[in-house]
């Protein structure tokens, strides 16, 4: 039977900042009309914590039954190691999208946007058959994909939407620096397990494009965060403040040259975490400029 610390090993806590960081972005962009409303800010976080940690149980439990966390360098696995039976880990996934739906409902009720009910029907299944299903499109290589569009996109407009009950042009634009570092964790995590995951036959992006591309992709993820999220004011429509994550620069460039080095489990587990931490920090950075502007 499986500890409370495996099972909090089993949700990847380093990788919650993804989920909390476009809540943030788009709870900023709110308070920067005086539209932002705490309750509803609080009701999207538990939407993102929760389906953050439903797809990571869930990816545990299909890549578990598939054998492809047989042979793993990354962080310990429920399923695969055998600490918990996989019906219990399915369990646990369907749980948190539980959790997530209840959550969602309430949000969906306070802002009376209920075509948002489809848009979170849509992000639990991107959840779910990110690898299980019968054709799962992680394996595909698409994971990246999803994760720009659930994570980015729609985390950032849905939280933005919910409590300014609008969506402007800018709120889109400043949504894609958010879902490219999200992607540029999961290329980290890719790139940590290209060889285990290309002789179980997982066809990662990381897979297709070979670790040297795949590592340059990282970079053009990292760095096209920061060249996208000063549009708005290249644009005219916000100030200057909008360049305030640039003070992170340093840490990106560090981030990158680490990714390009290396290719070990814990120095990649590290930047996968640390890029992580970067995402949460550009945001908060960002909504702060917002503010300011």
């Amino acid at each position: 039977m499986a500890t409370a610390g495996q099972w909090l090993e089993g949700a990847r806590p380093r990788t919650l900042p993804a989920a909390i960081a476009p809540v943030a972005l788009g709870t900023g962009a709110a308070a920067g009309i005086d539209g932002a409303s705490w309750p509803r800010a609080l009701l999207a976080l538990v939407v993102s914590l929760a389906l953050q940690v439903g797809v990571n149980y869930a990816n545990d439990y299909s890549d578990g039954i598939r054998g492809t966390d047989d042979d793993r360098v990354g962080p310990f696995r429920l399923t695969g190691s055998g600490a918990a039976a996989p019906a219990t880990v399915r369990a646990a996934a369907f749980a948190a999208f539980g959790v997530a739906a209840v959550a969602g409902l309430a949000l969906v009720a306070l802002s009376g946007a209920w075509w948002l009910i489809a848009v979170g029907a849509a992000a639990v299944a991107a959840a779910w058959y990110y690898t299980g299903g019968p054709r799962p499109y992680g394996y595909a290589g698409l994971g990246e994909v999803f994760v720009f569009l659930f994570f980015g996109i729609v985390a950032v407009t849905g939280s933005y939407y919910v409590q300014a009950e609008q969506v402007t042009w800018e709120a889109f634009v400043l949504a894609v620096p958010v879902g490219l570092l999200a992607s540029a964790i999961l290329v980290v995590n890719n790139v940590r397990d290209l060889e285990s995951d290309r002789r179980a036959g997982k066809r990662t992006l990381a897979v297709r494009l070979g670790r040297e591309r795949a590592r340059t992709l990282y970079g053009l993820m990292v760095y096209g965060a920061f060249l996208t999220a000063p549009v708005p004011w290249v644009a005219g429509s916000l100030s200057a403040w909008l360049l305030l994550p640039l003070v992170l620069l340093p840490v990106a460039v560090s981030l990158v040259r680490v990714v390009r080095a290396h290719a070990d489990g814990p120095t990649l587990n590290l930047a996968l975490a640390r890029t992580g931490m970067l995402q949460l920090a550009f945001c908060v950075l960002l909504s702060a400029g917002l503010l300011l502007s």
